[in-house]
């Protein structure tokens, strides 16, 4: 018996069945769509917001577009070289988030951007606000007093989806503070290139054009 079993474990091992387990191969994959930058030149005349502010921040928004695929390429390459173990990989997965908050957050501010219709009153945004705010004025109160703090970042209307509430957050920086599993709704854009050439220092003023070109129907769509 003890004869027939080393045979039959010499042909079992022969077939290949007690062969080390093949170890898994990481595929990356070769080619990555580029993101591309928008077009926004339908802003250009919005009541408040002159050309020259328009322009630059246009920009500005096209280099985090840019900068946002140059850092996917050479993480990507740097994949396939296996130095994923190195601080330059470790630097531009660290960079990553800013460079495509910046680009995102940038289009979800110019598309809320441009004069629609009025918030509808018997919307299920506007019922939401007066819900968690008791009032559209209420809310609007805070949105502008986070927005007017000192410092330059974001203010976002945020819709989280677990708590059912609606939260106005300041975010400090593009890949900072942003509340998880929560949607983004509206989007102010408070760093000092959004509104320094056409207002100075006068950020409340800046506010009021905004709240003047809120596209209100973008936001309820986000909603």
């Amino acid at each position: 018996m003890m004869k027939e079993s080393l045979i039959c474990l010499m042909v079992l091992i022969s077939a290949g069945l007690f062969a080390e387990e093949p170890k898994a191969k990481t595929i990356i994959k070769e080619d990555f769509m580029s993101y591309t930058a928008k077009n926004y030149d339908k802003l250009i005349g919005i009541l408040g917001l002159s050309e020259t502010l328009l322009k630059n921040h246009f920009t500005l928004y096209q280099g985090y577009v840019t900068n946002t695929n140059k850092v996917l390429d050479l993480l990507a390459q740097m994949q396939k070289d296996g130095k994923m173990g190195t601080p330059e990989y470790a630097e531009l997965k660290r960079r990553l988030g800013w460079e495509f908050n910046g680009m995102r957050l940038h289009e979800y501010y110019f598309e809320n951007l441009g004069k629609s219709d009025p918030l509808k009153k018997e919307g299920n945004l506007m019922k939401k606000m007066i819900a968690d705010f008791g009032s559209y004025e209420a809310w609007e109160k805070d949105f502008k007093a986070t927005a007017g703090m000192r410092g330059i970042g974001w203010v976002i209307l945020y819709y989280d989806k677990t708590g059912d509430r609606l939260i106005n957050f300041w975010i400090n920086e593009h890949d900072v503070s942003h509340p998880v599993g929560c949607k983004p709704l509206l989007i102010l854009d408070v760093f000092e290139h959004a509104f320094m050439i056409d207002f100075g220092l006068k950020k409340a003023d800046y506010l009021e054009v905004f709240f003047n070109n809120i596209n209100w129907q973008e936001v309820e769509k986000r909603y």
